[in-house]
């Protein structure tokens, strides 16, 4: 079985200072687009949230709209997939200390977005 990987959408693509804030949704997608790009065979969840709701999956990448907060839903995604060696990204403190629970493992936002 593949591992997971769980991307904070929010939280990586405001890790650089790239303008996203005016067009969140197009950050969003072009966050989905490189990490479709890293092929592989783990299993890639986007999570987004607000004005990135809209962005649709690609093959290799599957984009789960947060119905609410972003980092709850990080949260129960990481326990359902714990088992499997899931891996969180994200920069957010408290979110890490919530998914660290379920025995995943964290990456910060360089892992999958390099910083220019």
């Amino acid at each position: 079985m593949a591992s997971v990987l769980i991307v904070d959408g929010a939280n990586v693509v405001g890790s650089v200072p790239d303008g996203w804030w005016r067009d969140r949704r197009g950050a969003a997608v072009r966050l989905r687009d490189l990490l479709a790009a890293r092929g592989g065979d783990e299993e890639i969840i986007l999570v987004v949230e607000g004005a990135a709701r809209g962005v649709e999956s690609v093959p290799g990448v599957r984009v789960d709209p947060a119905p609410g907060s972003g980092d709850d839903r990080i949260v129960e995604l990481a326990a359902a997939h714990a088992e499997r060696g899931c891996v969180v990204v994200t920069a957010d403190r408290e979110l890490r200390e919530r998914v660290r629970s379920y025995g995943v493992r964290c990456v910060g936002p360089r892992a999958v977005r390099p910083v220019d």
